[in-house]
C-alpha cells in the first residue's frame, strides 16, 4: 500500500485467488498498490473469507477447525511429530519483502491480529482492531445463547443440515431464510455483493458447521482475561474502534482497555453502522476512512520518530 492508497476517494477492485497456506486451501482477496510502502493484512470476523473451512467448496472434506487452529493457520509455527515447520501466513505470503506490515482485524479477527503481533512483532508495525471481540461479555444474552447452542454437537449438526437444505431452494427464498434464521432483519440493508457471498458460502454444511465450531472455541478461549501486560508493552502498535451498541465488543471492554492500557488509542463509532459494517457499502467506506486516518497518523508518527532517532545519532557521533 502506498500513500495514494490511503486516499478515501481512490477506489480499487479486489482480486480473488485461491492458494495453499500451511497445506490448507485458502481463499484470499487482494488489492495491489503500484509502489507499496506497507502491506495491510485484514483478518475478518467469523465467518468470512480467509478462514480454513469457510470456503464455497468443501476443500477440507468437512474437517472442523478451532480458533487456535485458525490462528496457527495465519501466523504460528506448526509442530508435526516434534518437527517444527514454518507455515504461517505472513512468512509464506510476505517473506520476500522488507515492506512493513499493518494488521487490521474485525471482531474475532482483532484477537487473532494481536496473536499475530505477539509472534511476528518484528514484522508488524501497527495493529487495528475494529469492533473487537477480545474477551467474553458475561452480560450478553446473545453470547450466552451462542455458547449454549454451540456446545451441542447434535444441535450444530442439525442447524448445518438445515442451512444446507435451505441452499437447495431458489436464491430469493434462501436469502429470506438467511435473514429470518441466521443473520437477522438488519441484514436487509446489506449490499447485493454481501448477500451473494452469504448465499454462496453460508448455506453449505461444511461451512456452517465450521462457523459454529469456531464460535464455540472462541467463547471458550476468550473467557480468560486479555493479556494486559502484553498490550501495555505494545501500546504503540495497537488501536481499537468500538461500536456504540455492539454486544461482541461492548463499551465495558472499551472502558477496561482505557483503564488497563491508557496509552492505547481508542475510538467509538456512533454512526449506527453496527458490527456487520462490512456488509454495507456505507459502513465499509466509513470504516475504511477511519482506518486510513489511523494509518496516516501512524506512518507520520513513525517517520517523525525515525527522523528524531537519526538526529540523536548524529549528535551522539
Amino acid at each position: 500500500m502506498g500513500s495514494k492508497d490511503l486516499d478515501p476517494n481512490v477506489v480499487k477492485s479486489a482480486n480473488f485467488r485461491v492458494c495453499k497456506v500451511s497445506s490448507y486451501t485458502t481463499e484470499l482477496l487482494e488489492i495491489e498498490a503500484d509502489n507499496p510502502t506497507l502491506h495491510v493484512v485484514v483478518v475478518p470476523g467469523n465467518p468470512a473469507i480467509g478462514y480454513i473451512g469457510h470456503t464455497k467448496e468443501n476443500w477440507e472434506n468437512g474437517k472442523l477447525f478451532s480458533l487456535q487452529e485458525q490462528i496457527d493457520h495465519k501466523v504460528f509455527i506448526c509442530m508435526l511429530h516434534f518437527i517444527y515447520k514454518f507455515v504461517d501466513f505472513i512468512c509464506q505470503e510476505l517473506q520476500d519483502t522488507k515492506v512493513p506490515i499493518v494488521l487490521v482485524g474485525h471482531s474475532i479477527g482483532s484477537y487473532i491480529t494481536m496473536e499475530m503481533l505477539r509472534r511476528k512483532g518484528d514484522m508488524v508495525i501497527y495493529t487495528i482492531g475494529l469492533y473487537p471481540f477480545i474477551m467474553v461479555n458475561p452480560l450478553s444474552k446473545k453470547q450466552a445463547k451462542v455458547r449454549n447452542m454451540t456446545r451441542s454437537s447434535i444441535l450444530c449438526g442439525l442447524m448445518s443440515l438445515m442451512a444446507a437444505f435451505a441452499g437447495l431452494f431458489p436464491k430469493w427464498f434462501s436469502q429470506y431464510m438467511l435473514v429470518l434464521f441466521v443473520i437477522g432483519k438488519r441484514s436487509w440493508s446489506w449490499s447485493s455483493s454481501a448477500f451473494e457471498t452469504a448465499h454462496a458460502h453460508y448455506l453449505k454444511y461444511h461451512m456452517f458447521r465450521n462457523m459454529l465450531y469456531m464460535a464455540k472455541t472462541e467463547l471458550e478461549q476468550l473467557s480468560q482475561e486479555p493479556d494486559w501486560e502484553f498490550m501495555r508493552k505494545n501500546h504503540r502498535k495497537l488501536a481499537f474502534m468500538f461500536g456504540a451498541h455492539d454486544h461482541w465488543g461492548p463499551l465495558q471492554v472499551y472502558e477496561e482497555i482505557a483503564k488497563q492500557v491508557p496509552k492505547v488509542p481508542l475510538a467509538i463509532e456512533r454512526e449506527g453502522h453496527s458490527h456487520s459494517f462490512c456488509c454495507t457499502e456505507v459502513g465499509s467506506m466509513w470504516v475504511a476512512r477511519h482506518v486510513a486516518t489511523l494509518l496516516k497518523a501512524q506512518t507520520s508518527s513513525s517517520a517523525a520518530s525515525a527522523a528524531d532517532d537519526a538526529t540523536l545519532a548524529h549528535v551522539a557521533n
